[in-house]
């Protein structure tokens, strides 16, 4: 730890900043063609037919796969999806079913980028179309419960909630949303494939190589040690260069059948579906204090979306269970299928979205008790973990509070009192996420005790409730 705080040169430093550092898209190989995914205009449905004829004749054009042609893989394309982490569902054209907007169904070959791009543009897609399940609101009523969470269970359960909300001082109920976000690193997904013989060689953009390599040779069933998975340098990935999509298999198809390498780089619009996002959620929270502010009960159901082709819990839940010492807690997580492309881990999966919803109640509480919102949580300090009853192997969290409070000032804040956090909903599409931009409403109408708009301030709400209910 003596490190910690200490200026430090990075080996890939240099290279990155001076342009030398050669990512996926940068390596060039003999005779590597070009290859670009044609991606679903339908969210759910069925490929009626494709027809290639004229994309084939296209300057350029060495191969057009689809799901009519492609080669028939193991387990249907799915011998993949239960690898941890690196695994999941994808879409490998292996049959006609169409279960979101922008999944992949084709993958134009040639010897140029343009020439892919004008071929993939120009190949023709017949659907029957099906009702699509988007609308969360309305699924919501359909909720199940998941397989499981990381815990082993969906739901927890200690001491009597309903007893500790009946004798509490001050209770905070509230329901938290947070939106789909997507992911959009600078450098976006990409892999070249290269095969010599019944060996592999990809060059990919990933934050998990050995991954990749488990996910592709079981795709492919060949031997792991028959697939070498190369990236020097990741230009961001926060979790979605985590898994392995289907561009990555669909990129050694293409390679295979065209009998030279290529490259295929996931276009911009393509981020959106085919390599996952942070899916949206609703957290009901309720919040229970003594007058000393210890909590007394909390109550933290969710309700997360996944897709219809696999199970993913943004287990939000989990740090409710955890974070503070409440003798009387209940959480539970349930699902919302919709047709969506699968989603993933984004920086924090579950903590980020769940400790969102936690902390805009404890800030609530706080203001409602008037108690500083630091001391609050000190009072609430779980020394050991009050789920498991096991002691921390370490925990400075205490510590945190302090020297973040002195360093930016906590104490000498205006007024020194509860300080209000937002506590409405996420407005986010792409990394960074951010809330609702403030800069929206006059200066002159931001709350003076916080420098936010008044509809993000507690105390705000209060005094100018049936104006902000107007607007």
């Amino acid at each position: 730890m003596g490190v910690t705080g200490t200026p430090l040169d990075r080996v890939d430093g240099i290279p990155k900043v001076t342009g030398r550092a050669r990512y996926t898209a940068d390596h060039a190989l003999p005779g590597l063609a070009h290859a670009v995914m044609v991606t679903s205009s339908i969210p759910r449905g069925e490929i009626a037919a494709i027809d290639t004829s004229a994309c084939e004749h296209m300057p350029g054009v060495r191969l057009v796969l689809t799901p009519f042609n492609a080669p028939r893989l193991p387990k249907g394309g799915k011998a993949a999806a239960d690898i941890p982490t690196a695994g999941h569902v994808m879409s490998l054209l292996q049959d006609t079913a169409v279960h979101y907007n922008n999944q992949p169904i084709a993958v134009v070959v040639a010897d140029t980028l343009e020439q892919a791009r004008d071929a993939a543009r120009c190949l023709p897609v017949q659907y029957r179309q099906a009702d699509a399940v988007l609308d969360f609101a309305q699924a919501r009523m359909q909720a199940r419960k998941p397989d499981e969470d990381e815990d082993g269970s969906a739901d927890s359960h200690r001491g009597d909630p309903d007893a500790g909300m009946r004798g509490a001082a001050a209770v905070i109920d509230a329901v938290y949303t947070t939106p789909m976000e997507n992911h959009n690193p600078m450098e976006p997904h990409a892999t070249i494939a290269a095969w010599d013989g019944d060996h592999l060689t990809l060059y990919d953009a990933t934050q998990y190589v050995t991954g990749v390599r488990k996910a592709v040779s079981a795709a492919f069933g060949i031997p792991a040690d028959r697939v070498r998975v190369i990236c020097p340098y990741v230009g961001g990935g926060f979790g979605c260069k985590g898994s392995v999509w289907s561009h990555v298999v669909l990129a050694a198809m293409a390679a295979r059948q065209a009998s030279r390498p290529v490259k295929l780089v996931v276009e911009r619009t393509q981020m959106f579906g085919p390599v996952g996002a942070r899916p949206m959620t609703e957290q009901h929270v309720v919040a229970a204090a003594a007058r000393d502010g210890a909590l007394s009960a909390i109550r933290h159901d969710v309700i997360a979306c996944t897709s219809t082709t696999e199970e993913w819990l943004e287990a939000c839940a989990l740090i409710t269970r955890r974070l503070y010492a409440c003798p009387n807690q209940q959480t539970s997580q349930r699902l919302v299928e919709l047709n969506i492309g699968p989603p993933t881990f984004m920086r924090a999966p579950g903590e980020a979205t769940g400790s969102f919803a936690l902390e805009c109640a404890l800030d609530e509480l706080s203001e409602q008790l008037g108690i500083d919102p630091v001391e609050l949580r000190l009072r609430n300090h779980a020394d050991s973990d009050p789920e498991r009853h096991l002691p921390f192997s370490s925990k400075s969290l205490r510590e945190c509070y302090r020297v973040a409070a002195e360093r930016f000032g906590w104490a000498r804040r205006n007024p020194p009192r509860a300080r209000c956090m937002p506590t409405a909903s996420w407005r986010a599409w792409a990394w960074p996420p951010r809330p609702t931009p403030l800069t929206a409403r006059p200066p002159a109408q931001w709350c003076a005790c916080c420098r936010t708009a008044p509809r993000w301030c507690a105390p705000a709400r209060k005094t100018l409730a049936p104006a902000l209910t107007r607007s």
